[in-house]
């Protein structure tokens, strides 16, 4: 059973305009909590803070997203979204899931992501690590 509640259906309205307009980090600031976390599926502690939350949305968006990124199943609970998620980075299929949790004003405050199969992660690790070193110049 798909229950949203509160303001959570503005807020996934507003991720999906982000992904569709290309996760540019001024759009994906106006979607995020000041006190937002990111907790990657290759970084052993969470990311707290806006800004970095920034840095790892706008960074995953251009290592997972294009052409290839769709979602295919949505799941939705309370404050609670569930988008599972599937893509290729050089023929390695991946498959994942985002876990996000908004705030009672629909901005997201928590966003998990995992990665499966092992190569698929080795993959976006090496291909994130570049693109965070790329961002921080």
């Amino acid at each position: 059973m798909t229950r949203a509640t509160g303001s959570t259906p503005a807020g996934l309205a507003a991720w999906y305009r982000v992904l569709a307009n290309g996760n540019r980090p001024e759009e994906l600031a106006g979607t995020l909590a000041d006190n937002a976390v990111f907790h990657s599926p290759v970084v052993h502690t969470p990311q707290a803070g806006k800004a970095t939350v920034i840095a790892y949305l706008a960074a995953a968006g251009q290592v997972l997203g294009g052409e290839q990124f769709r979602y295919v199943r949505e799941l939705v609970e309370g404050h609670d979204v569930l988008l599972e998620f599937e893509t290729q980075i050089d023929g390695i299929h991946i498959n994942g899931v985002d876990l996000i949790r908004f705030d009672e004003s629909g901005k997201i405050s928590d966003f998990k992501v995992m990665i499966r199969p092992l190569k698929a992660i080795n993959k976006v690790w090496e291909a994130m690590a570049a693109q965070l070193g790329r961002a921080s110049g």
